[in-house]
């Protein structure tokens, strides 16, 4: 499955794709939310997104790569996040990944729908996504590594835990957590959500700075 989107669509004005990119993944996420990927038309997503069938298709082709386009507007939605979370000057590099796991729960609220089908077709054995998800999923780690390279030279870390297990704790705890609060127990604050995940991070640190008086 290609990554990019069809010929017919390069030659369109980025403002107007983006902006057609976005009310077509809000209009998707809301229905695959209700009813899942597989029980959702083409149709029912253009009406939704209050655009023709023929733009649709004008854009992706088909189902499946709209399906994947959403997937890949999705995921640079929640790195742009991440990264400017990671990036902000004079960050401590602990509370800068605290920040991202914060950014990471924010966008688990408002898209929802997009983390349920992340949780539900990314392990699916075979999924019609399953290079999609492949791409996506490297991308997202790469920019929590970094974080956890930050977090390694400000502080001294356990060098025993496992690179790239340790990215896919955070990862796969941000997705997981995230849904969770949204699904059963929505009393849970964000803070309490991102301070479980930061968790993982504080075990991977050998020592922590002194409070402050």
């Amino acid at each position: 499955m290609t990554s990019g989107p069809p010929a017919a669509a390069k030659g369109q004005r980025p403002g107007r794709t983006t902006a057609t990119r976005q009310k077509l993944f809000d209009a998707s996420m809301e229905l695959i939310g209700q009813r899942g990927a597989a029980n959702v038309t083409v149709d029912e997503i253009a009406h939704a997104a209050g655009v023709s069938k023929g733009t649709v298709y004008y854009n992706f082709g088909s189902k499946s790569e709209l399906i994947a386009q959403l997937l890949r507007h999705g995921v640079d939605i929640l790195k742009s996040r991440l990264l400017e979370a990671r990036t902000e000057p004079a960050k401590d590099p602990l509370p800068a990944m605290e920040a991202m796991i914060g950014q990471a729960m924010d966008f688990m609220a408002e898209y929802p729908s997009f983390a349920r089908l992340w949780v539900s077709e990314n392990w699916r054995t075979p999924s019609e996504w399953q290079g999609t998800f492949a791409v996506l999923r490297g991308e997202l780690l790469a920019v929590i590594a970094q974080a956890v390279d930050d977090v390694a030279k400000a502080y001294p870390v356990d060098e025993s835990v496992s690179r790239g297990s340790l990215e896919t704790a955070i990862f796969g705890a941000c997705f997981v957590v995230g849904l969770d609060r949204q699904t059963y127990n929505p009393e849970r604050s964000r803070d309490q959500s991102v301070a479980a995940i930061m968790a993982i991070m504080r075990g991977y640190v050998l020592k922590l700075p002194a409070p402050r008086e």
